[in-house]
């Protein structure tokens, strides 16, 4: 599983017959700190993610273990909205405090 930020949304009008109904989101990872690494994912969204949400997602043949995409063609997918979490105590993210600070 990896920590992503949702980037934006990407709309393919002819797709595979299995993949018809998904919404597909543009994720670009992070990291432990909460910093962008610049690696970019396309991704089934399977919990209705919004561009700006931090998300849990996984990839490669662990993306076809959610029930919307078990069996379909796709190498990953977002599998949950982050809220919060923390490293050693110390709070690395907590969903809306960046929203207030800026």
């Amino acid at each position: 599983m990896h920590l992503g930020r949702v980037a934006g949304t990407l709309v393919a009008s002819h797709k595979e017959a299995l993949l018809s109904g998904m919404k597909f989101l543009v994720v670009r990872q992070i990291d432990e700190a909460n910093q962008e690494t610049g690696t970019y994912v396309v991704a089934v969204d399977a919990v209705g993610a919004g561009v700006g949400e931090v998300v849990l997602y996984a990839s490669g043949s662990s993306a076809r273990q959610t029930e919307m995409t078990r069996d379909r063609p796709c190498d990953a997918v977002i599998m949950a909205i982050v809220d919060s979490w923390d490293i050693g105590g110390e709070v690395r993210y907590h969903k809306g405090q960046e929203e207030a600070a800026g």
